[in-house]
């Protein structure tokens, strides 16, 4: 209701000025002069207000951005021009046109300045804090792996997460290198990675922003801890599934989201003495061991199990093993999962 009250108050405003340059006396006494003024005045004020509710998806930060920037611009080329005076003849073309060039350029330099460090240069207005906060404390700087894993966008769909997604141009760049690799499993990965990344970038109520700025300290870094000195320069955390990124982020004292973790935290937990139904799909690494899956991906090590490869078993849990990289299931084999003897 505010926005309606608003748009019919411009139209009216736009109507006004129409009137005011009616009453000029720059405009020529003809009849059908008023109905063009007015007229014109109002397709410009619907023309604006079409293309403020065609725009609907506005970023404050750029918005206010280039405010800042139009500010900053104009006051330097006052500035410049005061400065400039004496050098410059009064009612010449100079006069003119030097202050017009200046300001062009001057505003035009300021506003985008501020549009490529928008992320570090914090404005100080309550309204812009405010809304940073609503999208959390934090941002989140995306690996290569989460991406090609695909679960990030499960997890987001959830609404769990509601902070700023940062995606790196160069973690783009190696989604894309993977993709174009001539090995067919590299390539498929690297497409998923990427279908995952437009799936985010496609949804309205992800906050994800491309970092295509190159930071000093990048010079010279492998991938991993180039994400770790952007996660460490915005403030941030890693989010991955990488386990020596994982150490490394440490490290370096930067926060880190592994989405492991946060998979072996909701899978069921299994007790000792537990018994559970999995079929051995490959002989283990020790004598006599078989290995299978469960549905989630959990690896189960079976004693006794090699000799089954195959077929679906009873195993009695002993242990539990979990770490960063993932949970292991320890059992020993106790039955055929299809005799029911």
């Amino acid at each position: 209701m505010a926005l309606i009250v608003l748009r019919c108050v411009f139209v009216l405003v736009a109507a006004g000025l129409g009137v005011q340059l009616i009453q000029s006396d720059a405009l020529p006494k003809e009849p059908y002069v008023p109905w063009l003024v007015i007229g014109g005045m109002i397709l410009l004020a619907g023309i604006v207000i079409t293309v403020d509710m065609w725009a609907r998806k506005k970023r404050l930060d750029t918005i206010t951005a280039v405010y800042f920037g139009l500010l900053i611009g104009l006051f330097l080329t006052y500035v410049l021009k005061i400065a400039l005076s004496p050098v410059l003849a009064p009612d010449t073309l100079q006069a003119t046109w030097v202050p017009l060039i200046l300001g062009m350029v001057l505003c035009y330099s300021c506003i985008s300045i501020l549009m490529q460090t928008k992320d570090d240069f914090r404005f100080i207005i309550p309204y812009v804090e405010f809304a940073k906060e609503i999208k959390g404390l934090k941002p989140y700087v995306l690996d290569t792996s989460v991406v090609i894993d695909g679960r990030i966008a499960d997890v987001v769909d959830t609404r769990m997460i509601d902070n700023q997604l940062i995606m790196p141009q160069f973690v783009i760049a190696e989604l894309q290198a993977i993709a174009d690799s001539s090995d067919k499993l590299r390539r498929g990965r690297g497409r998923r990675g990427l279908d995952i990344l437009n799936r985010l970038r496609s949804d309205p109520k992800v906050d994800l922003v491309i970092y295509d700025r190159d930071l000093p300290q990048f010079a010279g870094q492998p991938v991993d801890q180039k994400l770790v000195l952007l996660a460490k320069h915005l403030e941030g955390k890693v989010v991955t599934n990488d386990y020596n990124l994982n150490k490394v982020a440490k490290l370096h004292d930067v926060g880190v989201i592994n989405l492991n973790d946060i998979s072996n935290a909701l899978k069921p937990i299994f007790l000792p003495g537990e018994t559970l139904e999995v079929r051995i799909m490959k002989a283990g690494e020790e004598s006599g061991q078989g290995v299978g899956y469960l549905e989630d991906g959990t690896m189960v090590v079976i004693e006794g199990g090699r000799n089954h490869v195959g077929e679906s078993v009873a195993a009695v849990v002993s242990s539990v093993l979990q770490t960063s990289a993932g949970r292991m299931v320890f059992g020993r084999y106790e039955r055929n999962g299809n005799d029911q003897s």
